[in-house]
């Protein structure tokens, strides 16, 4: 079957992995309201596309924090991406850097920041989670920042780990031949088994659930790199992140796997980017599975998006060239919806293109909640 859009490389994924593995990366937490929601709320932006506007040439270049790159779409950090192909983080690190873009390495990763540096050039983010010892957080970020790094991630909303019931079922652990690869040395690698998620446990027992603003603030006093907020949900938190120095602001929810019942990433996005006040860029993290998603977030003042579960199911899907298949399918899809709205560059990319839901409610139908 030829592959015709992102979304197609799920059911290929669910039919090669484990049970266990693929309902780690596709579920989300407790009712999966919001996992749903992250893609239904695009559902409710309509384009007014413009006409008669001269789109024989696109222009998709950006730079996030400096950093040059060929499109707003960057790749999220997702965990344990060895479970879905025996090259992992390798793989999805040569298919970023080939397509141009950024990639963002998880903390529990299944390659460590040295083997992602080890295969080639590329603009790469670490996404950090801050573990009881901090001892550990200063060697990682110094390790990220010797091997390359050009920002980190803060992730903000995992103080615990949200309930998943999936992985409660499965009684979900890394496979033993697999070891989180940032933490081999430290003796914090392996997860063992536990009654019920393996991963809760081990979250439960190393996590700092003290995580708050001040760790932001020493976090800079450790590292120069620029840190991304990775979490925020609401204008209160947007500015929070501004007094606290933050370079920028990822609006995420998780992938629906924390809290269920919060809003989707792209219904929150525009309370975020009025209360940043354009001091930081925003980005929008979660549910893009079209190129017509990447232009309504664009629309609603993002900076750009990144791109997690679809990295996953293409990997397992087809290794490598999966990867870089939906970032080109995703490319290709934002390019056509520019020339069909009248847009040659994202700066020409505006509020007026999109309608909403909460502009005119009499122009959409009434939201199916």
């Amino acid at each position: 079957m030829e592959i015709t859009n992102v979304s197609e490389y799920q059911a290929i994924a669910k039919e090669k992995l484990p049970k266990m593995v693929y309902d780690y990366y596709a579920s989300g937490a407790e009712d999966q309201w919001t996992l749903a929601e992250n893609r239904n709320a695009f559902s409710r932006i309509l384009f007014r596309p413009r006409i008669l506007i001269d789109v024989s040439k696109i222009d998709m270049t950006t730079s996030v924090l400096g950093f040059n790159i060929s499109m707003p779409m960057m790749i999220a950090p997702t965990a344990m991406q060895k479970m879905a192909h025996p090259d992992g983080e390798y793989a999805t690190a040569r298919a970023a850097s080939a397509a141009g873009t950024i990639m963002t390495l998880s903390s529990w990763a299944t390659s460590s920041v040295e083997e992602v540096a080890s295969t080639g050039p590329g603009i790469r983010f670490f996404q950090l989670y801050v573990y009881k010892d901090r001892n550990v957080v200063a060697q990682l970020v110094r390790r990220a920042e010797r091997a390359g790094f050009k920002a980190i991630a803060l992730t903000v909303d995992t103080p615990r780990l949200g309930r998943r019931e999936a992985d409660i079922k499965n009684r979900f652990t890394l496979p033993p031949f697999l070891t989180l690869k940032n933490f081999e040395g430290l003796d914090l690698g392996k997860m063992d088994k536990a009654d019920d998620s393996g991963l809760a446990s081990y979250v439960a027992g190393q996590i700092d659930r003290s995580l708050s603003w001040k760790d932001v603030k020493w976090l800079q006093t450790i590292t120069s790199l620029p840190i991304l907020v990775k979490g925020v949900l609401t204008a209160e938190d947007t500015r929070l992140a501004l007094e606290n120095g933050a370079a920028g602001i990822i609006v995420s929810n998780h992938g629906a796997r924390q809290l269920d019942y919060v809003p989707a990433t792209i219904m929150a996005l525009e309370e975020v980017v009025k209360a940043a006040q354009g001091r930081v860029p925003v980005f929008l993290d979660g549910g893009i599975r079209r190129g017509t998603d990447v232009f309504k977030a664009l629309a609603l003042g993002a900076s750009g998006i990144f791109i997690g579960r679809p990295v996953v199911f293409s990997l397992a899907a087809e290794g490598e060239a999966g990867v870089r298949k939906v970032l080109q399918m995703l490319r290709d899809e934002f390019e056509l919806t520019m020339a069909l709205s009248g847009c040659r560059t994202l700066k020409e990319i505006t509020r007026n293109h999109i309608v909403t839901e909460w502009d005119a409610p009499h122009v959409l139908p009434a939201a199916r909640l």
